[in-house]
C-alpha cells in the first residue's frame, strides 16, 4: 500500500476504530540514504503507537534501518516479504524473498536482533502455486522471535487476480503458535467471521478494502468484537472526512505533491459515497472526471462539496 496508507489516512482510520494501523511500505536502503519521499513515508502519524513496515534484501541494511526507525519512535517493525510489484521483486525484495528462504531468514534474524520492539512479518502463500512456502517461512520466523505473521491469500504470481484463498492460510495457522493474521479481499464487514473461520487466523488485515473508506476497518473490528455492524457515515460526514484528509495531504506532502497524491483518494471516496447514496457507477464517474483534472486546492475543495451536495440531493430524491 505504498503511496496510499500514509500518515493522514492512518490517523483517520484509527479515529474510526481500526485496531492497529501500519505504515506504507518503506524501503530500508532508501531510508538510510535519506531519500526525501521515503523519509516522509516513515514518519509517524501522530498516534500513540507507530508501526512501520520495512522492505529490503540486505540483512545489515535492514537491521540499520530498523534501529533508525526504532530510535525515531516506532513501537513495532513489520518486515514486508509480500509485495508483488515488479520494481520491488526485481530488486530481490518483497515477495521475491519467497524464492530464497535462507536470505529471508537472515534478514528476519538481523532485524529481530537489532531492535527491542516487536517484529512482525507480512508475506504471501508463496511465489507461485508450485512452491507454497509460507508455512516454512512462518516457522523459521517464529523460531527467530517474530511475534506475528500476516499472510495474503495469494501467491506472488497471482498479483491481485482471482480471489484470495482464505482456506490456504490455515496451513500457516496450523504451522505456528504465534498469531496469524489473514489478508486479502476483505471488502464487506459481514465476511470477516467467514475469513477467520476459513483461515484459522487470529485476526484480519485490511488494505485495498479501506480505499475511500477509512471507517471500514473500524466497522470490521466492531463486527468481530461485538457482532454489530455500524452503518457507513452519512454523506455529510463522508464529505467532511474527505475535506479533512485533503488538507492533511497538502500539509503532509506540500501543496503540489499533496494535490497529486489526493487524486486517487478522491476518486475512491466518490465511489464509496455513490454506493452509500445508492447510486454507484455513473454519478461517481461523472464527478471523478470533473475533479481529478483540477490542480487548484480551492477548486478541488469546492468541487468536493458540490459533488457531495449532488449525491445527497439525488439520494433524498
Amino acid at each position: 500500500m505504498a503511496g496510499i496508507t500514509d500518515a493522514p489516512l492512518r490517523r483517520m482510520a484509527a479515529r474510526f476504530g481500526a485496531g492497529m494501523v501500519v505504515s506504507e511500505m518503506v524501503a530500508g536502503d532508501a531510508l538510510l540514504r535519506g531519500h526525501a519521499e521515503t523519509v516522509v513515508r516513515a514518519e509517524g502519524a501522530g498516534l500513540d503507537f507507530h508501526a512501520i513496515q520495512l522492505a529490503g534484501n540486505e540483512p545489515a541494511a535492514m537491521a540499520e534501518a530498523a534501529r533508525l526507525v526504532e530510535a525515531a519512535g516506532a513501537g513495532l517493525i513489520d518486515i514486508n516479504m509480500g509485495c508483488p510489484a515488479k520494481r520491488v521483486t526485481t530488486g530481490l525484495a518483497g515477495s521475491a524473498l519467497l524464492r530464497d528462504l535462507d536470505l529471508a531468514t537472515r534478514i528476519i534474524a538481523a532485524v529481530v536482533g537489532a531492535v527491542s520492539v516487536p517484529v512482525t512479518l507480512k508475506t504471501r502463500l508463496g511465489w507461485d502455486g508450485t512452491a507454497m512456502v509460507a508455512p516454512e517461512l512462518a516457522r523459521r520466523a517464529e523460531d527467530i522471535g517474530v511475534r506475528l505473521v500476516t499472510i495474503h491469500g495469494r501467491t506472488r504470481c497471482q498479483f491481485y487476480t482471482g480471489h484470495a484463498d482464505w482456506e490456504a492460510i490455515r496451513a500457516v495457522s496450523d504451522a505456528v503458535s504465534i498469531p496469524v493474521i489473514a489478508n486479502g479481499d476483505l471488502v464487506r464487514a459481514e465476511d470477516a467471521p467467514a475469513m477467520l473461520a476459513a483461515s484459522g487466523a487470529a485476526g484480519v488485515m485490511i488494505g485495498r478494502g479501506a480505499q475511500g473508506r477509512p471507517w471500514f476497518p473500524g466497522q470490521v473490528a466492531a463486527r468481530l468484537a461485538h457482532g454489530t455492524l455500524p452503518a457507513d457515515p452519512d454523506l455529510a460526514t463522508q464529505r467532511d472526512v474527505l475535506l479533512e484528509l485533503y488538507e492533511g495531504w497538502l500539509g503532509h506532502y506540500g501543496r503540489d505533491l499533496g494535490a497529486r497524491t489526493a487524486r486517487k483518494h478522491i476518486g475512491w471516496a466518490l465511489e464509496a459515497a455513490a454506493v452509500s447514496a445508492g447510486r454507484p457507477g455513473e454519478d461517481a464517474r461523472r464527478w471523478r472526471s470533473r475533479l481529478l483534472v483540477l490542480d487548484d486546492p480551492t477548486g478541488v475543495k469546492a468541487g468536493i462539496r458540490e459533488a457531495f451536495d449532488d449525491l445527497s440531493w439525488r439520494y433524498a430524491a
